[in-house]
């Protein structure tokens, strides 16, 4: 059993991430009244869904302290934080600030300093999403982007990513018979490779694999993945439109915060490229933004986020239907989806047949 005093720590320190994350956001936002008191783009809370939406931090920090205590991964995970890194980046991010403002205010999505290069990227890609410097294409971007991201979930992104563990650990007991060093488990748009740190933590001999179109993102998962112990984790650039692996290669695969940044086309181009790569009886696992059928009574917020953060494909993705999508792709059996805080997990199995 997990002792008192590191869970009394672990809800110390997700309680500390949530009040710095707070801070942050209204320094920020009465930094940018000084400059534009007239013209500040705001997501809308209602006053009674405050009280509703610390509820659902509460839970997942529960859920996440829960499959700590029952041994789904290491407490030692809980406390898997970058916190020099984050420290050596805030800076730049404060730094960066103005420029983000501006960009949205003038409405430039498409502004790349002239050494990006992004001529051999889909179009889709090619979007200064939330606003941020160099898109996904920067160095810049890759080094803060996991920090940008505990500071837009009130430092609990990390325990949204760790909600596809479980499963995947259960997904993975209809391959009991393989020896755990031949097991190969893939994250589809690893990014900085938050996730895949997690899945080390989980599965330590497993072969492990990561994808993603961002050469900076991808050097950046090397920096993240570097102090891991364990065999080295297989990175590769690449589109989930075309992934670069052999039919039915992996016992699972992973995809987290990506398909609310697709277009619906390749929504289901992506869906049936991991279809395509899990071995019969595999696991694939979604976690992504929540929808409008999963909490409609933040709807108007929904509506807001992707013109406040410049996410111009998350109209569309509020009201897919990711469950039909599956089972075009021939995903059989997809699980009841669960909703943790801000996210959604869908959990599909490959045929064995």
């Amino acid at each position: 059993m997990v002792d008192t005093l590191t869970k009394i720590t672990y809800q110390t320190l997700q309680q500390g991430k949530s009040y710095l994350s707070f801070a942050h956001k209204a320094i920020s936002i009465q930094a940018r009244k000084a400059l534009k008191p007239n013209d500040l783009p705001m997501i809308p809370v209602p006053p009674e869904l405050i009280d509703k939406l610390q509820q659902r931090v509460n839970e997942i920090q529960a859920v996440d302290w829960q499959d700590a205590e029952r041994g789904i991964y290491p407490t030692s995970l809980l406390f898997d934080e970058p916190w020099v890194d984050y420290l050596r980046q805030y800076p730049a991010l404060v730094a960066d600030m103005p420029s983000i403002w501006q960009r949205a205010d003038s409405k430039k999505y498409q502004d790349f300093d002239r050494s990006i290069e992004i001529n051999d990227y889909p179009s889709y890609y090619v979007q200064n999403f939330h606003h941020q410097t160099g898109g996904y294409l920067s160095d810049l971007s890759a080094n803060l982007y996991d920090l940008q991201v505990e500071i837009l979930f009130g430092g609990s992104a990390d325990a949204m990513r760790r909600r596809v563990l479980a499963p995947l650990k259960a997904g993975l007991k209809t391959f009991s018979d393989v020896p755990p060093t031949q097991i190969r488990i893939l994250d589809a748009a690893c990014g900085t490779a938050r996730t895949l740190r997690g899945v080390r933590a989980v599965l330590p001999q497993a072969s492990l694999f990561g994808v993603d179109l961002s050469g900076a993102y991808l050097r950046k998962a090397n920096e993240q993945l570097a102090d891991l112990p364990g065999q080295l984790v297989q990175l590769l650039q690449g589109n989930i439109e075309e992934l670069p692996y052999i039919d039915n290669y992996f016992h699972a695969v992973t995809c987290v915060f990506l398909f609310h940044e697709l277009p619906p086309a390749v929504r289901q181009q992506a869906i049936a490229e991991c279809f395509r790569v899990l071995k019969p009886g595999g696991t694939f696992i979604i976690c992504d933004s929540i929808q409008v059928s999963d909490s409609p009574e933040l709807e108007a917020m929904m509506h807001a986020f992707h013109e406040t953060f410049h996410e111009p494909y998350y109209r569309s993705y509020m009201d897919d239907n990711l469950v039909a999508r599956l089972h075009n792709a021939g995903f059989a059996e997809v699980l009841p989806t669960e909703v943790h805080f801000m996210s959604k997990y869908l959990v599909a199995k490959k045929p064995l047949a």
